[in-house]
């Protein structure tokens, strides 16, 4: 899990300032103030690492990419080539590392959580290049080990408190950094202690590649779905493997339940259960058109009495809502799920539903194991965040399991405010007009109200 970010001249973002992440962590903010960028910045990073180019500091992406973000121009802050593009992430690990110096038995490294911070400037080209960056293995607050490679007239890299030792006979010079995270297999191979870099930069690559995304705008439904068997890794950004990822999970026997001493259900029933709860249908299937065909069709009832339909045949707002709840307990363990808009065209009640949903998605178990599954969300509705507020006050969530920002622009910067959400669900620090100025728009009506009446209509 993410549990801290910092960016700085990315996109709208001169600084973010340290951000700490929950395992719900839900963003708000006015359009184009700059919410999107900060999960652009960590698809980009993992397109980079996902890319067979050792030598690409950045893979800001082209029409086979998971995004396209232009040029190294493109993405800094005010299109200023001088000014370098820095960020921090900080995770969780699956299990606490451990780093022994095979040189002194007595040196002894451990830590729950890794650190990785990198700089990025343009090189003569223009083309995005790495100047430095840092490990830092740290159990809590508490730095255990920290090495950070730096490019230059004489590439550095250097270690503390563990000291790396040169072996004999390899005297060559260190090879500059690889993307933004790696270290050169020739800079290792001068070390006779330094292959433990190699598993700080493994370690960042598997928490890049559980990153998983999903778009404002999905697919539109089909009235035939094709599936020959294959397990797509994530829904993909516009839901379309949707349908297919369902049918893998459920084919290969994958059962979820709600959260602890909840009932196990196979994943088609357990999803099914959540599009009945969220209000907007009664029965939702999966079928193949005839046996052994790859061709599926999904068949609803919106209502206990109504007649069995194809999903095409009712509101848009089931197809769009099936992919969110589909990657929220598909993707692999102790993933980060990054969600643009996913109330999107749902009724206020199921908009406020489908906080309970990512409740659940967060503390659900599979196979008697927790998922650990983070979720990212940036959202317009007042609805969820009011039935996130509730169940934080009946302590379903802790307090401390979410986090609330706000977005705003603040002239060619925007600016993250944290929002204090105490265990009682309450908002200490209420942004001026949050939802738009209610109280003013209430307030004019009644004035206007007072005004004709004055002047002797009636309603």
């Amino acid at each position: 899990m993410l549990t801290r970010m910092h960016i700085q001249n990315f996109k709208a973002w001169k600084d973010t300032r340290m951000v700490p992440l929950a395992p719900l962590t839900v963003i708000f903010g006015t359009n184009s103030s700059g919410k999107s960028s900060l999960g652009h910045l960590l698809l980009a990073l993992k397109q980079t690492v996902q890319l067979a180019d050792r030598k690409r500091a950045l893979h800001l992406g082209d029409e086979n990419s998971l995004i396209d973000l232009g040029t190294f121009a493109d993405c800094v802050h005010g299109h200023d080539l001088g000014q370098k593009i820095v960020f921090s992430l900080r995770w969780r690990l699956p299990q606490t590392l451990t780093v022994r110096n095979p040189l002194n038995p007595m040196e002894v490294f451990k830590g729950s959580e890794l650190e990785l911070s990198s700089t990025l400037r343009a090189d003569k080209n223009g083309q995005p290049e790495t100047e430095s960056f840092t490990y830092r293995l740290l159990q809590g607050d508490a730095e255990s080990l920290a090495v950070t490679h730096r490019r230059g007239d004489r590439t550095s890299l250097d270690c503390e408190p563990l000291k790396l030792v040169m072996a004999m006979g390899r005297k060559w010079p260190l090879e500059p950094p690889e993307k933004f995270y790696r270290f050169a297999d020739r800079t290792l191979l001068r070390y006779q202690n330094a292959d433990f870099l190699a598993d700080f930069a493994l370690q960042a690559e598997e928490m890049l590649e559980r990153i998983y995304y999903l778009g404002p705008l999905r697919q539109s439904a089909r009235r035939v779905y094709q599936w020959s068997g294959d397990t797509p890794p994530h829904v993909g950004a516009l839901g379309e493997h949707t349908i297919a990822a369902l049918l893998a999970a459920t084919e290969q026997g994958r059962k979820l339940n709600r959260g602890p001493k909840q009932k196990l259900q196979p994943f088609d029933v357990f999803i099914a259960g959540w599009l009945r709860d969220l209000g907007v249908i009664d029965s939702f299937e999966v079928h193949p058109v005839a046996e052994g065909r790859k061709e599926y069709e999904v068949l609803v009832r919106t209502h206990a009495k109504s007649p069995v339909v194809k999903l095409t045949d009712v509101g848009v707002g089931v197809s769009q809502v099936l992919p969110a709840l589909v990657q929220a307990f598909y993707s692999p363990p102790n993933s980060v799920v990054w969600m643009e808009q996913p109330e999107i065209h749902l009724h206020p009640s199921a908009q406020a539903n489908l906080a309970d949903a990512f409740i659940s998605a967060v503390q659900s178990n599979e196979s008697g194991s927790a998922r650990g599954t983070q979720l990212i969300i940036e959202t317009h509705s007042e609805h969820f965040l009011t039935r996130l507020q509730r169940r934080v006050a009946e302590r379903r969530i802790e307090a401390t399991d979410v986090a609330v920002y706000f977005v705003r622009r603040e002239g060619a910067s925007a600016d993250l405010e944290a929002l204090r959400l105490n265990l009682f669900g309450e908002i200490e620090n209420w942004p001026v007009n949050f939802f738009g100025d209610e109280m003013g728009d209430i307030a004019a009506r009644t004035l206007e109200a007072i005004k004709r009446q004055a002047a002797g209509e009636r309603a």
